[in-house]
């Protein structure tokens, strides 16, 4: 059978994250994929014929990685709106972090739908934006992080079961991911690379944690910067990728590592995700599939996001935007935030931050060499067991 010729990125959204809110004072209360779906139709970027309707997965398809028990208590707590202590203990719902709100299994489950619907259409080959998925703090039994299903997990099980065997996992979120360390650590068909702030919660991907020798775990330390993260991109993840010869990437672009986003102390612009994007790409893999995750600055997490889609499609991304686009930053609100109340004019009228690079720290260059000799190593044993 052959395969049908690639077609132009896609982009799964919905509008059940336009007026889905954790609740008003939880940092995910704003808005953020229905920006990036508004802001790049302003920007002339997303033809109908370029979008997807994310459909709603069903608790039978969640049941491939989440157990029975706990989908049925997130399907009762968004009916009852309430959890009992046991399930509250148990599960992790109904806490400030995963808080009981009117969507609260709608919403995820759209995400994971999502995920799992990314893998099929990636069968042949492709690129497939999700700004809804990245949740990678999920358990099987637990939600955790804001993270009430693990919809990474579920899109690299999806890609399995059509074809794509190796797998690399790229996460770049300014928080560790757990839920997909807990996945597939130790499995030899998939290759594991983080990136994220140290000592900070969820206080794992240390250094040394190596998740059965296929994770690649980088804390970085604050005030991470656009020259350190190009190194870490050009000197470890580029060569970890080009070495391990995925089938498929699954790039987590959490925008929390921004200056602007209330919860890190990382000091990226935009600029450095948008660069991790385009070397992915020219890498040439014939499935890419790229999330969102953190960010909870609505007005940098909407320009990023809508950027990344202006990368995979190839678009030069303009020093000043639209007017429809002007119209839909100076619309958003940031209620509640104190870095909300009197935003920058830049906010509104551009998409691209001004780069910010900055020394190397001793910090950043010797965990890179580390990773790189123990990258090495892997390679020297790859091909002695080869020969």
């Amino acid at each position: 059978m052959t395969a049908p010729p690639r077609s132009r990125p896609l982009l799964l959204g919905s509008e059940i994250y336009r007026g889905s809110s954790y609740g008003e004072w939880h940092p995910l209360r704003v808005p953020r994929v229905s920006t990036v779906m508004d802001l790049s139709r302003a920007m002339g970027w997303l033809p109908s014929d370029q979008y997807r309707n994310s459909p709603r997965a069903k608790p039978a398809a969640l049941h491939v990685w989440h157990t029975p028990d706990y989908i049925a208590a997130l399907q009762q707590a968004e009916a009852e709106q309430s959890v009992s202590d046991a399930v509250r203990s148990r599960h992790g719902l109904g806490t400030v972090s995963n808080p009981i709100y009117p969507e609260m299994f709608r919403r995820p489950a759209t995400a994971a739908g999502a995920s799992l619907l990314a893998g099929e259409l990636l069968r042949h080959g492709g690129i497939i934006y999700h700004p809804g998925g990245g949740t990678h703090h999920g358990f099987p039994d637990r939600a955790g992080g804001f993270c009430y299903l693990n919809d990474p997990v579920l899109a690299m099980l999806s890609l399995r079961r059509n074809g794509a065997r190796r797998i690399a996992y790229v996460d770049i979120d300014a928080h560790h991911c757990d839920g997909v360390d807990h996945a597939f650590a130790g499995d030899t068909d998939a290759l594991l690379i983080s990136v994220h702030e140290e000592r900070r919660w969820p206080f794992t991907g240390t250094l040394d944690e190596d998740g059965g020798g296929n994770c690649l775990n980088f804390p970085v330390p604050r005030g991470f910067n656009d020259s350190e993260m190009a190194l870490i991109r050009d000197r470890l993840i580029l060569p970890a990728l080009a070495r391990f010869a995925p089938d498929a990437i699954v790039l987590q672009c959490g925008a929390d590592a921004v200056t602007e986003d209330p919860l890190s102390r990382l000091t990226l612009s935009n600029n450095a995700h948008w660069a991790v994007v385009r070397g992915f790409m020219d890498l040439g893999a014939d499935r890419l599939l790229v999330l969102g995750g953190g960010g909870y600055n609505p007005w940098s997490v909407g320009r990023l996001w809508a950027g990344v889609w202006a990368t995979l499609n190839g678009y030069e991304i303009p020093e000043r935007v639209t007017a429809q686009a002007e119209t839909v930053l100076r619309a958003l609100r940031w209620e509640k935030a104190q870095g909300g109340r009197n935003p920058p004019e830049h906010w509104f009228q551009t998409l691209q931050d001004a780069p910010r690079p900055g020394p190397i720290s001793a910090a950043v260059q010797g965990r890179l060499e580390v990773l790189t000799a123990r990258l090495q190593r892997q390679i020297i044993s790859d091909r002695i067991y080869q020969d």
